[in-house]
């Protein structure tokens, strides 16, 4: 079960010195992603409504000779130990502006899918960042902490932020959303993962000889989510990145059929994928979608929880 609400403020304020700092940061649904025609620059701008589930990993940092990455849990081996880890560039970047060493050893218990459209590497990144804004007693506040989060990933920030949020421009830039209820969610995990970049390579082959229109929120997905109302909201899921998944990974078409079939209210292919998501009425349809996603084959395993979830948050 996912805990509500968002994490208001991130500053820790203590002034005092630790040796362990433990954070926990959630997984994100992309409840409409809508993407305009690739810029200059090589990036989209989106109109993405993000929404945090009660999906986590945790991130453990304590002090060391020199930058370490440890991670441990489902599909730990797919995780990069090295710089280009998000959570390791987190911490460079906070040590970097505070004139410091990162000397930190970080460890991630994993539990969000890998390279699965969840925001996992993100929220390792936010997650990090927040520890060793703790751990150094740096008293950073958010709006400082979101700052550096854009400069790492256009869906960083909000993993820091939770509850509810639409990204504009890569996704960064975020205005907090109101959530009126909760939506309970089957997240369906595949084999293997979609690279994102590939999926926006393959959004704008399959685009090229379109008129792709700017992207904006839809206002009746915005009621949906103030108002908590799940079929409303059903209504509404839209991935303008789903068509590239499914031309990658066409067989997550028979996966979405099967959750539909099985009474989820609508499917979606999660962000850039290859996890699928399946909205509910409730909790006990969502065990049932769960079972028979399972009993299909056609996915590795089926994840059952709600939404919205609290951002990166110290919980010792």
């Amino acid at each position: 079960m996912s805990d509500t609400g968002t994490n208001k403020d991130t500053s820790t304020g203590t002034g005092t010195s630790t040796d362990r700092v433990t954070v926990r940061v959630p997984a994100k649904v992309n409840v409409q992603l809508a993407v305009g025609a690739a810029r200059p620059d090589g990036f989209h701008d989106l109109a993405n409504v993000f929404l945090a589930v009660g999906l986590y990993d945790e991130i453990t940092v304590t002090p060391a000779d020199e930058l370490r990455i440890t991670c441990a849990g489902p599909d730990a081996h797919q995780v990069p130990l090295d710089a280009t880890n998000l959570a390791a560039r987190a911490a460079t970047a906070l040590a970097r502006r505070h004139g410091r060493e990162p000397r930190v050893h970080i460890h991630i218990d994993k539990d969000i899918p890998v390279a699965g459209g969840m925001a996992g590497g993100s929220a390792d990144g936010a997650g990090a960042l927040l520890a060793c804004d703790a751990l150094w007693s740096l008293g950073s506040s958010q709006a400082e902490l979101l700052t550096i989060c854009a400069e790492l990933g256009s869906d960083v920030p909000f993993s820091l932020l939770g509850g509810a949020a639409l990204g504009v421009g890569r996704g960064e830039r975020l205005t907090p959303l109101d959530v009126g209820g909760t939506f309970h969610w089957v997240f369906a995990v595949a084999d293997g993962g979609l690279s994102t970049p590939a999926v926006y390579a393959e959004f704008d082959r399959l685009t090229a000889t379109a008129d792709v229109p700017p992207p904006t929120a839809d206002p009746a997905l915005l009621t949906a989510l103030r108002t908590g109302d799940a079929t409303s909201l059903a209504a509404t899921l839209t991935n303008d990145l789903q068509p590239a998944a499914l031309s990658l990974r066409p067989s997550l078409a028979t996966t979405l059929t099967t959750g539909t079939s099985a009474g989820a209210l609508a499917a979606l292919v999660s962000g850039s994928g290859p996890t699928t998501a399946f909205l509910t009425k409730d909790e006990e349809s969502a065990t049932t979608v769960a079972e028979a996603l399972l009993a299909s084959g056609n996915c590795r395993t089926a994840r059952v929880t709600s939404s919205p979830a609290a951002g990166a948050r110290v919980v010792s």
